[in-house]
Formats: structure tokens, C-alpha cells, sequence
């Protein structure tokens, strides 16, 4: 079913162009919006935030009217870390049949396969039954503060929250067509403070050794698994990440002792649940303790619905292979969207991003535009 495509590479390899390391934008968001107004979109620039730090943000549709699909995804990406790259990471340099720079699996050559789809099926002649959107931020690899979140706000204040929403992000491990994403774990960092009295070791009984409680806190938060998983989710996971005292001496009884954890949680927790649960741990062993808990995402689920049920069979009827419907890894945007409207995942295979030659197969983003177009055209009949 592969066809040839006009719009996807070209566009992925001009958007992997524009640096765009987060949080500069590097001109990406521009890049995008030339390319939507050539195919008749209406453009929003949304940008939110304070002075030169403000994030670019840019929403955009064609139509008005039901089902209203939404793509999602991000032009910012990471830096481009050590040297080694073998062609420079913003040049976008097409070798061995590969699209190589930074971005181009995580996610610029998904936001590409978005154009090229909608290119394609608007080329096609077919009447657009319902309508098409593009929400893009340039703030996912960073705090996320003011990205999809606030984008989303904009969206539900004037009517622009659509029926169903796909991101594009690099879902597959090993083969274009493994895995669509229907939902993921929530996540929280908690960082816990126990205070002490310094002293010197031959006098313990004049100090109170922080570390010891601390120890006693991670014992319990660590003694048992949180669960054994739900049907669509793995088990809960906790893992601690840091345990520091700043105590280059042999004979002194530390005056504080920090430790850092996250937790990975399933759909049987809540974010605040687990940061009660720890502070009261906290509570029985160091009752001065501080625990101060950052929560970065609810777990959510998307239950198979007739639109997922569409992506399997476009992904079929391109790839051949029957996509395993999957929760696992990190967090994404896709648990903001998923307060607001059904939302699912596919991109791209994954195993480069974030890395040095981070590379997208040339191959596999012509058939991720086939998916893309193959979808549209199965949830817009």
C-alpha cells in the first residue's frame, strides 16, 4: 500500500532544520504553519508565558464540523549532547536510506506524516466529512508548563476540544506498527528532608542521626510492591534515585539527610494518594521529615473505542502487523489530552530518539503517512 509522498519528507527534514532545543523554538513553529496555510488551515499562535521565556504554541484546523480529529505532538526536542553525531544533528542529511538529525523520530518526522496525510487525503478530491486539527507545542521535553496544558485551556474556552486525538509520538520498539499507546502510568517525584543534630560519632547520645531515620522511611515505602498490575497496566513501580548527606567525614553524625524517589503508578493510584501515603511514613519514622511530592501526570486509559479499533486497522491494512494495544513506558501530553477527550498514540519507532544519530527510516515514515491517510479516511466516511 505504499505510496510515494510529496509532503512528509521534505517537511521532516526542513522542521529538523529549525534547532529548535527546548526552549527555543528556532523558527519549527513557522516552518509548520506555512506548511498547514498551504493546505487551507486556519492558524492560531498561542503563545504562553512570560517575556523571551514564552513557549510557542500553535493550534490549527480545517473545517468545522463532527467527528473533529486532532493531531498532537511537539517540535521542541532535546539537545543534542555529545559530539559524535556523524553528520551534524540539525542538517538533516538523508544516508543509507535514513533521515538522520535531531527530532527526526521524536517528533518532527510524526508531525511531518500528519501534513503528508492530510496533504494526501485533501489531494485525493474527497470532501472533508468532518474537520481536522493540529495542536503542536514547543515545550514537551521541558517543564511542560506552558504547552499542550495551557493550548488545551484555549481549546475547551472556545469550543475547540475535539472528538478524538492521536499523538504522534515514537510508540514503536523495534518495527513501525508494534505498538499504539491507549494510555500511561501517572508520575510523581518526591524529594524527603530529614533533619538531625549533628554530633560526633563516640557521642551518638548527643545528636539525632538523621540518616538513620531516613534509612527506616525508604525501608517501609520500600518493603512491599504497590500492586501486580491491572489488565492494562504493568505493576506499580517505586524506585528510589538518591540518598544524600554531603558528609565527607568518618566521625560525624550528619545534621540532614535527603533522598529522592519517583513512582511509576497504575490506574489502582492516585498522585495524591501516594503523597499522602508517603507522608505519613514519613510522619511514623521522622516526624520533622518534609516530604515534598511533585506530581507530573495521573495515570490514564483510553479504552479501545470505535477510533482505536480504526488506527489497528490502518496500521493493518499498511504494515500487516497487528498492533499490541499498550501502556507502558513514560509520561507524554497525552495524559493532558486525555482530560478532555479520547486519546491515543502511534508514531514512529523509537530506539533512536534522544540519542547521538537519532534517525527515522525513510521507509517508515512513507508508510506512517499511509497509516495516518488510511485512518482519515476511516473515521471521516
Amino acid at each position: 500500500m505504499q505510496r510515494p509522498t510529496s509532503a512528509t519528507l521534505p517537511l521532516a527534514r526542513d522542521l529538523i532544520r529549525a534547532p529548535s532545543v527546548t526552549p527555543d523554538d528556532g523558527g519549527a513553529i513557522g516552518v509548520l504553519a506555512t506548511a498547514l496555510r498551504g493546505l487551507g488551515f486556519d492558524i492560531v499562535d498561542l503563545p504562553f508565558g512570560e517575556g523571551a521565556a514564552r513557549t510557542p504554541n500553535l493550534f490549527a484546523r480545517l473545517g468545522r464540523g463532527s467527528p473533529h480529529l486532532c493531531f498532537a505532538g511537539h517540535t521542541d526536542v532535546v539537545p543534542a549532547g555529545e559530539q559524535g553525531w556523524t553528520s551534524g544533528p540539525f542538517d538533516a542529511v538523508i544516508r543509507d536510506g535514513r533521515l538522520y538529525g535531531r527530532g527526526a523520530c521524536d517528533m518532527k518526522g510524526g508531525i511531518a506524516a500528519f501534513v503528508g496525510a492530510i496533504d494526501r487525503y485533501l489531494s485525493d478530491g474527497r470532501p472533508l466529512a468532518g474537520s481536522i486539527s493540529l495542536l503542536i507545542t514547543g515545550d514537551e521535553e521541558g517543564p511542560a508548563t506552558h504547552g499542550t496544558v495551557r493550548v488545551l485551556e484555549w481549546m475547551r474556552d472556545h469550543g475547540q476540544i475535539p472528538d478524538f486525538c492521536l499523538v504522534g509520538e515514537p510508540t514503536n520498539p523495534e518495527h513501525l506498527g508494534d505498538v499504539i499507546k491507549i494510555g500511561r502510568r501517572g508520575s510523581l517525584n518526591a524529594r524527603i528532608v530529614v533533619p538531625g543534630i549533628q554530633g560526633h560519632v563516640a557521642y551518638p547520645h548527643r545528636a539525632d542521626n538523621p540518616v538513620h531515620r531516613l534509612l527506616a522511611i525508604l525501608a517501609e515505602l520500600t518493603a512491599v510492591p504497590l500492586d501486580d498490575g491491572t489488565e492494562w497496566f504493568e505493576a506499580s513501580s517505586l524506585q528510589v534515585t538518591s540518598i544524600d548527606v554531603g558528609n565527607s567525614a568518618t566521625n560525624v553524625i550528619p545534621g540532614r539527610a535527603e533522598a529522592r524517589l519517583n513512582i511509576r503508578f497504575n490506574d489502582l493510584h492516585t498522585g495524591q494518594g501516594l503523597a499522602e501515603w508517603i507522608a505519613s511514613v514519613c510522619r511514623t519514622h521522622a516526624p520533622a521529615a518534609e516530604a515534598d511530592v511533585r506530581i507530573s501526570g495521573e495515570a490514564f486509559l483510553t479504552q479501545p473505542t470505535a477510533e482505536v479499533d480504526m488506527l489497528v486497522a490502518a496500521i493493518r491494512a499498511v504494515t500487516g502487523r497487528e498492533p499490541r494495544l499498550d501502556t507502558g513506558g513514560g509520561t507524554s501530553d497525552a495524559r493532558f489530552i486525555s482530560r478532555y477527550c479520547p486519546v491515543a498514540e502511534f508514531g514512529l519507532v523509537g530506539a533512536s530518539m534522544h540519542k547521538v544519530d537519532e534517525h527515522a527510516s525513510v521507509a517508515d515514515l512513507e508508510e506512517l503517512t499511509d497509516i495516518y491517510a488510511s485512518f482519515l479516511e476511516r473515521l471521516m466516511r
